[in-house]
């Protein structure tokens, strides 16, 4: 296959459409060589083959779902389990918390109820029907922002019900998103992506979970008397230290056998979680005023105005229905860049994922669960940060594979094999850490997320933040930052030194201060705005400040294989850019295949690792 069919296909078209394309502007010119009319002009990007055509990768992610949703539920074992219930509590606790948040500032509007509702629903709904069932979804900070904002703009400025104007807000949000869907939006916006701003964003988010742990220990300080704030320091450093602590039993050979070892390690945050919600309980300790989670219980809307879990949005001002579009747009582009990056960061290569996704089909259903949240009068879910890769994390494992070289037989004829990184790629841990969060709205499990104190809180956002940075790669850079010279290790070829390298790092440390000090502020829901414009930053201005080989070495695309150097070598790295991406087109065309005996595999070799420890 020639490279320029192999472009096509890793670009989501098919063999020959460049070639109408070309056929296609020859059309434009006219005899003379004059250019056509404007109408010709503007309707050319939207003929088959092009970027803008509709419905093209629709259509390709509806492919990629018959492949590969039949195999997703032929993957469940211990792992999985583990998965589904570790994502449960670092899904629901920190959702409860901006819940706590909402109930304030939207004048009782939404509180706790409303969040686990859609948490829930919107998770059940993309662990059957999207492409992608690693991406967990969840009400989010920025969008809590967002709703504080216009509600003292419906009720302290303009004097408009809330509710109605968000849910005109979140349907005409439903529609926009179909938009970007039906137009392709992923092919022009995210394609570009690169692994300087995935890594950004994830370093962000581990940021601000650490800041969100000292900011809950503050919110203790300020209710509590001081010996249930000590108490209360002491649950949330020993929440998080216990979860790491557990989480390394795998390590722990010879203690315990090998079954309680994979226990620990694997419910390591549950075991924890449950232990030092447990202590408040005991003894003195127990006459302590410790500050919990604040639960609502009775299944009904948290606003005494309303009864049931519906709005009546056709009785909003018509002239509201029309003025909504504007919250409208902005919801859409938070929650598209918002999910577009979750999805892409629990798919980086790092987890070694292998079956196709479709994100113009999840920005779709994306569309259709926020239109549905806008009628039920709760807030709308999306990709979470770092729940998403953290749930990529907790199913990752080793598997063995044969070794990708020309001979890849040893003298006595076995296969070289090596150690790859695997994700269970299924749909069962996403829908039970759904249906589990889903099924917290009836009020005996209500009462029983009422048990749980702040700290324990507290601990969990610090572990999460350990776990999403320990995984990024900025912090080996980091460490190789403040190791002697003389310490570091060999740079590949072709890279001229170290100081490079740190320069890159200390780049990405900067701006990912910067990005966080703007979350800090009313203008936080455009942050994920920000996390784009470093997009073109790194390609067109970064090249022109580092070497080629020093970006070629830390950097790559986030969504498909390469690096944004390689398309301007020449000479052999022509032809070496030529075989990478031929290899990439041959993967495409055997995806279908490779799906079902990938799952069988996978299956296999996470056995057999269990087998080994």
């Amino acid at each position: 296959m020639g490279s320029k069919e192999a472009k096509e296909l890793d670009n989501g078209l098919q063999p020959n459409q460049a070639l109408e394309e070309s056929e296609d502007d020859a059309r434009l010119l006219s005899p003379q060589g004059q250019r056509s009319s404007w109408p010709a002009k503007i309707f050319s990007p939207f003929k088959k083959g092009r970027r803008l055509e509709p419905f093209r990768l629709l259509r390709q992610d509806i492919r990629n779902i018959r492949q590969r949703w039949v195999s997703d539920w032929t993957v469940f074992n211990q792992l999985v389990l583990a998965s589904a219930v570790y994502v449960f509590f670092t899904n629901i606790l920190p959702g409860i918390t901006f819940a706590s948040d909402l109930y304030v500032l939207t004048g009782e509007s939404w509180g706790t109820i409303e969040v686990v509702f859609s948490t829930g629903l919107c998770g059940v709904v993309f662990a059957l029907f999207s492409a992608q069932p690693l991406t967990i979804l969840g009400v989010t900070g920025p969008f809590s922002v967002l709703a504080e904002n216009m509600y003292h703009l419906c009720t302290e400025t303009f004097h408009v019900e809330f509710l109605p104007v968000m849910a005109w807000s979140l349907i005409h949000a439903g529609w926009m998103h179909y938009l970007l869907a039906i137009f392709n939006a992923h092919d022009w916006t995210m394609q570009y992506v690169t692994n300087f701003s995935a890594d950004i964003f994830s370093l962000l988010n581990s940021v601000i979970y650490f800041y969100k742990a000292a900011l809950e220990l503050k919110r203790n300080h300020d209710n509590v008397p001081f010996d249930a704030f000590l108490y209360a320091v002491i649950g949330a450093f020993g929440t998080c230290l216990l979860a790491i602590v557990l989480s390394t039993a795998l390590d722990w050979k010879p203690l315990f056998g090998r079954i309680v070892r994979m226990g620990l390690a694997e419910y390591a945050a549950a075991i924890s979680i449950i232990l030092f919600i447990g202590i408040p309980h005991i003894g003195e300790l127990a006459d302590l005023d410790h500050q919990r989670l604040t639960i609502q219980t009775t299944f009904r809307p948290t606003s005494p105005a309303r009864t049931v879990f519906f709005v009546r949005f056709w009785e909003c001002p018509i002239e509201w229905v029309f003025i909504s579009i504007i919250p409208g747009a902005i919801i859409t582009m938070l929650f598209y860049f918002d999910h577009e990056i979750s999805s892409i960061i629990c798919t980086l290569k790092r987890y070694g994922v292998r079956k196709p996704g479709g994100y113009a089909w999840d920005v779709a259903l994306l569309g259709t669960t926020t239109a549905i949240c806008g009628v039920l009068g709760i807030p709308p879910a999306n990709g979470l940060l770092p729940q998403a890769p953290l749930h990529s994390e907790s199913l990752r494992h080793w598997a063995d594979e044969p070794c990708p070289s020309d001979d890849p037989e040893t003298s006595d004829g076995t296969l070289q094999m090596e150690k790859v990184p695997r994700v269970y790629e299924q749909r069962y841990s996403a829908f039970l850490q759904a249906g589990l969060i889903l099924m917290f709205i009836a009020p005996p499990f209500q009462r029983l997320l009422g048990l749980t104190p702040t700290s324990v809180l507290a601990g969990l956002f610090m572990f999460m933040g350990y776990q999403s940075l320990s995984v990024n790669p900025i912090l080996p850079r980091f460490c190789c930052l403040l190791t002697p010279p003389s310490e570091l290790p060999a740079l590949p070829e072709g890279v001229r030194g170290w100081l490079g390298v740190h320069a890159y790092t200390v780049a990405q440390i900067v701006l990912t201060g910067i990005i966080f000090g703007v979350t800090l502020t009313v203008a936080a829901p455009g942050f994920p705005v920000i996390i784009i414009i470093l997009v073109p930053v790194r390609l067109l201005l970064m090249n022109r400040i580092w070497d080629r080989e020093t970006l070629r070495w830390v950097d790559g695309w986030a969504c498909r294989e390469g690096k944004p150097e390689d398309d301007g070598d020449d000479g052999d790295d022509d032809d070496t850019q030529q075989d990478d991406v031929d290899g990439r087109a041959s993967t495409r065309l055997a995806a279908a295949d490779d799906v079902e005996r990938g799952a069988s595999n996978v299956v296999n070799n996470g056995a057999e690792k269990r087998k080994n420890i």
